[in-house]
């Protein structure tokens, strides 16, 4: 059975570079799925940044939905992957779904967004536990801050937020990053 390990935490909090240290101490194979995309310069400095701070010798998958399939069709052998992030990706799958006007969506039309997002994450989940590799996924804490002020942001976050929680109840460890300092919740 696989272990699935959840990192959280604030933005720059050190979540990212905690999970990459998990995962170099395992002294396995690594698959690095990497779900943002690069849409403006800042984002493709960031992710440059992530690539040169990896191990070379890691392996890269580049995507935010349909993840369950790297247990299938991933032709690189991986004892761990590590997933960053989750939050980047169910912004992804928001915009793929909703365009950026969310304002036309109902309640109920939202509702049902969040339920294919949280079948994502489901289907991702459930094919990692038929594996006995470990996953490590990191996400962001969303719930520290203030009621946002627009919808997108609210929408963003609620189903940010019911992500987590979904995934830290199926996860075997949970660690909240704060400071560059990781605490074990789980």
């Amino acid at each position: 059975m696989a272990k699935i390990v959840l990192i959280t935490g604030g933005a720059r909090s050190g979540k990212s570079t905690f999970a990459e240290k998990l995962a170099i101490q395992s002294n396995n194979k690594v698959l690095y799925v990497a779900t943002a995309i690069p849409f403006d310069e800042e984002m493709k400095e960031r992710v440059k940044k992530h690539r040169e701070r990896r191990p070379s010798d890691w392996n890269t998958f580049e995507g935010y939905k349909d993840l369950k399939d790297i247990f299938i069709n991933h032709d690189v052998d991986f004892d761990v992957v590590l997933l960053d992030c989750v939050t980047i990706m169910v912004t992804n799958l928001i915009f793929e779904k909703t365009g950026e006007d969310i304002e036309i969506f109902s309640e109920e039309q939202l509702n049902e967004i969040e339920g294919e997002i949280l079948k994502e994450v489901a289907d991702f989940i459930d094919a990692a536990e038929e594996t006995t590799k470990t996953i490590i996924l990191v996400t962001n804490e969303v719930g520290f801050g203030i009621v946002p002020e627009y919808k997108l942001a609210r929408v963003f976050r609620d189903i940010a937020g019911r992500v987590n929680q979904y995934i830290a109840n199926r996860s075997e460890e949970v660690f909240l990053v704060v400071c560059g300092i990781p605490l074990k919740v789980k």
